[in-house]
């Protein structure tokens, strides 16, 4: 079964809410011998985009969604436990993401993929305040913060964070990954929230996080002052935060 026929089955019973059925693609999927990786990625993410992308033009209602996304990420629930492992690779990598359901299944997802490849994952979910995962930062140090989100409204939180971690310098030559749907339909948003590194999907996120060099840390003269300057919001964000 090819990658788009297996969405083209799926997707239609995911949508209508047919739990038994969506189980049942799965489970001929899986006796085909489709690899659980590829099923992750080409059954599970694609169809969690599908759903997004049909939630934001307004083709399908907020039932819908909520509906899709719970049997999406039970499907993803079953299909963990058989992700080959590979020895552990000695990285820490810490995952948190905006409040709601696709926000929680797209940063899981990232998770399991991470913890298959040998990663050492710490996934805090969402609604942890700020300050809590600046505490983690500094104790856990990881290589990577894998920040996912979805929505435009979680946008301006996520650069607060940012802020944050970079004026304190807690674990200064640790990357911050950004991922989710707002980002890859707001091209440069990643960049204008000063993130470091950007991953459209899980498995570019893997793949990234892999090749990335440790980040440069910023060099500040001791007892010098601290420049103060006006902030200026970038565009993007700005009009995200007008429109909340």
């Amino acid at each position: 079964m090819t990658s788009e026929r297996l969405l083209e089955r799926f997707l239609p019973s995911l949508l209508a809410g047919r739990r038994q059925e969506c189980r049942d693609v799965l489970d001929d999927a899986m006796q085909q011998g489709i690899e659980p990786r590829q099923l992750y990625e080409n059954m599970i993410w694609r169809a969690m985009e599908n759903i997004e992308q049909l939630y934001h033009e307004d083709k399908i209602n907020l039932a819908t969604e909520h509906m899709a996304t719970r049997i999406n990420r039970t499907l993803a629930d079953q299909i963990q436990p058989h992700l080959p492992r590979k020895e552990s690779n000695g990285k820490n990598i810490l995952i948190t993401c905006a409040d709601g359901e696709p926000e929680e299944l797209g940063a899981q997802m990232c998770a399991d993929l991470f913890e298959a490849d040998g990663w050492d994952v710490f996934f805090v979910g969402g609604g942890v305040p700020n300050d809590e995962i600046l505490s983690l930062v500094g104790s856990l140090r990881p290589e990577i913060l894998l920040i996912f989100g979805t929505q435009p409204t979680g946008v301006p939180n996520v650069r607060r964070l940012i802020d944050l971690i970079r004026e304190i310098g807690t674990n200064p030559t640790m990357n911050i990954m950004i991922s989710g749907g707002v980002f890859n339909r707001a091209e440069g948003l990643w960049e204008e929230i000063k993130a470091d590194l950007f991953a459209p999907t899980a498995a570019e996120a893997l793949i990234i996080a892999n090749e990335a060099m440790p980040r440069e840390p910023e060099i500040r003269i001791p007892g010098a002052p601290k420049k103060r300057r006006r902030r200026r919001r970038p565009p993007l964000l700005a009009q995200m935060e007008s429109e909340m």
